[in-house]
């Protein structure tokens, strides 16, 4: 029998029941204004974080978007409002480190055809808030986002709020969960072939 790579670009080792478990307990009831951080300056840092991100996902650089995650992280966009359960409801994207490498090589190559030609994209992060999370080396952040989107003579928007799971590793704030919240999840969408 061979062993599980413990490479989390290999392998989804780390998506087991346990994981799934801090996951729905981290994002139920984290929002509440008794968690609130109220230091400007933290807050401040959050928001620049949020606004870097936003940044290189608009100029398509997704390999430093992929530094600024951690190791063993999760980007969620759920197909319901409230996010429910990943294990078992559907979810317009549920990738773990391998399969956010996996999307960003796709959208590289030349057979990411929803994407022929890339599409421009501005985002505007707003609300950014800052939450305890019960760890010193970890918070929770809110924001609400407006994503332009041009493609195919076509311009769309895409709007909602996203809850952000951040560790600090080594002295750096990473994100090791995402869940993107968009207003208008449970109906049809044209594909989301962009990473929100």
């Amino acid at each position: 029998m061979t062993a599980v790579s413990q490479d989390p670009s290999v392998s989804s080792f780390y998506v087991n029941d346990a994981f799934y478990v801090e996951l729905i307990a981290r994002f139920q009831n984290w929002d509440l204004d008794r968690h609130g951080v109220c230091d400007p300056v933290e807050r401040d840092a959050f928001r620049l974080l949020l606004e870097r991100e936003a940044r290189f996902l608009d100029q398509h650089k997704y390999e430093d978007w992929l530094a600024m995650l951690t190791r063993e992280c999760i980007y969620w966009a759920p197909a319901r409002p409230g996010g429910g359960d990943p294990r078992t409801e559907i979810a317009m994207m549920f990738d773990d480190r391998r399969r956010l490498e996996d999307r960003v090589f796709r959208l590289r190559s030349e057979y990411a055809w929803s994407q022929a030609p890339a599409s421009r994209t501005v985002r505007m992060i707003t609300n950014v808030e800052v939450f305890e999370h019960g760890q010193e080396d970890r918070r929770m952040l809110r924001s609400n986002f407006l994503i332009n989107e041009f493609w195919d003579n076509e311009v769309r928007q895409l709007t909602g709020w996203c809850g952000y799971d951040v560790q600090n590793v080594n002295g750096r704030w990473l994100i090791r969960a995402k869940q993107i919240n968009l207003i208008n999840c449970d109906r049809c969408i044209r594909n989301p072939s962009i990473i929100l």
